[in-house]
């Protein structure tokens, strides 16, 4: 199966932009490169010009789907974009996105982050009455959906559909001349709001799209909230009401850029907070502290610093192999974290070392770190988890293991240690956790650490 890591994965990034000087494609696709790691299966961009809608999508890598001559080809001040990642088996051209569908009032594009756990009753019902799908993706329940609903205008049919949708959604949706977005009334998934220099507005996933195209952060999008972008003009208004806010804390933990802003907190500083109160409730003697490249290193070095024993880069990733990767079964796997980790042995030979990662999903990776480090002359191999154990699935969008493959849930600290290896394993406390994101308890999705969710599913 294509895409098996020992991580969660976020399904995808959205981006969408009005650029009134007709550089919609061209902004588009950089924001979608800063949005990279958030999905790298396939990638999408829908333009519209005012008059008609383009799209072009593929499977690979944003520089791969897109050139030069792809985006020339795409005029418009108006787009949308996507990169996926595949969730539940969903790989293919298929159901890349953006999905561009037409029907009885015009065109409409629409790019999904998230997952609707009603989806499946969604999709059933549609059928009954005569739907026809051509993706297993969730944009495309939404898409008809809207199309059925769309009597007064898309954004009362959008605004009708949101009553409906149970789950997780950061949308952007784009007509001949409207670009939209929406965020679920949890605020599951991120979806932030930013302004161009010379006019025009960008909707991203991640604050870091707004950085890399030069935007100004205007404001993240609210937990059931739909903004509108018309002629040049933003309005807002209420899609439905909010739910109390439950943002997926593994953004924080590992699904976005360190330079991002989530709902005003620094990502970087937050990971800082993590390693620094998981260095206080799990001390080890030690003498050298290092990252699991490169999600673990913001951890790492709050880690360190409070510990007050040295910082090192003491692993090298391979940049180039990335977190799709073809890993049939466990040797696959375990091959595949050879490749993409190597230890430096001058730095490690003879030390006692403090890992400090993200998180453990399956535990295959940990091992085999653990291993590779001990091959390169490590005395000891402490590893320190910058979050509580994986106990639960996720329902929102992320891909994670079942409940059988998860070795939190199956197993205790004592009982995980063993498995991987470790003279020492440290996980950080649910507590610790909130307390470094700084949001509070009620204001995060937690389920994957506790089996309690924001909305109900049925497991």
């Amino acid at each position: 199966m294509k895409g098996i890591t020992d991580r969660p994965r976020e399904a995808c990034g959205v981006f969408g932009v009005y650029a009134p000087e007709g550089e919609a494609a061209a902004l588009t696709y950089m924001g979608l490169y800063a949005l990279q790691h958030r999905g790298q299966e396939s990638a999408g961009i829908t333009v519209s010009d005012g008059k008609k809608l383009q799209l072009y999508k593929d499977e690979g890598l944003v520089p791969e789907v897109f050139s030069e001559e792809i985006l020339e080809g795409l005029p418009g001040s108006l787009a949308i974009g996507h990169v996926h990642y595949p969730t539940r088996g969903n790989t293919g051209y298929l159901n890349a996105q953006p999905l561009l569908v037409r029907y009885r009032k015009g065109s409409l594009a629409l790019a999904h982050n998230g997952s609707l756990v009603n989806s499946p009753a969604l999709r059933a019902q549609l059928e009954e009455e005569g739907s026809v799908f051509q993706t297993t993706v969730d944009a495309e329940v939404i898409a008809n959906l809207l199309a059925r609903k769309d009597r007064e205008g898309i954004i009362p049919a959008l605004v009708d559909c949101m009553q409906v949708f149970q789950g997780a959604y950061a949308l952007v949706l784009l007509t001949r001349d409207l670009l939209i977005g929406a965020r679920d009334p949890h605020g599951l998934r991120p979806l932030a709001l930013g302004t161009l220099p010379g006019g025009g507005y960008v909707l991203t996933s991640e604050t870091c799209a707004l950085d890399t195209i030069g935007a100004g952060f205007l404001r993240d999008v609210e937990p059931g909230e739909v903004v509108v972008v018309e002629a040049g003009r933003l309005r807002s208004l209420r899609g439905a009401k909010p739910l109390g806010r439950a943002l997926c804390s593994f953004e924080f933990i590992y699904f976005a850029r360190p330079d991002s802003v989530i709902d005003g907190i620094n990502v970087h500083l937050a990971r800082n907070r993590a390693g620094e109160r998981l260095a206080r409730e799990h001390p080890v003697d030690a003498d050298l502290v290092i990252a699991v490249p490169d999600s673990g290193t913001s951890a790492a070095i709050g880690y360190a610093r409070a510990a007050g024993i040295p910082f090192g880069e003491g692993m090298i990733k391979n940049r180039y192999v990335g977190r799709t990767f073809i890993s049939p079964g466990q040797k696959a796997r375990e091959k595949r974290v050879q490749l993409k980790l190597n230890p430096i042995r001058a730095v490690v030979k003879g030390k006692r070392v403090v890992v400090v990662d993200d998180s453990i999903v399956r535990g295959t990776t940990s091992h085999r770190i653990v291993k590779l480090l001990r091959q390169a002359g490590a005395r000891e191999v402490h590893i320190r988890v910058s979050s509580p154990p994986v106990i639960s699935p996720c329902y929102f969008g992320v891909s994670t293991p079942t409940y059988e493959e998860l070795v939190g849930a199956q197993n205790r600290v004592e009982a995980i240690e063993k498995r991987i290896g470790a003279d020492s394993l440290g996980f950080l406390s649910l507590e610790g956790l909130v307390e470094s994101i700084g949001m509070g308890e009620e204001s995060l999705c937690l389920g994957c650490f506790t089996g309690r969710y924001p909305v109900t599913v049925d497991n």
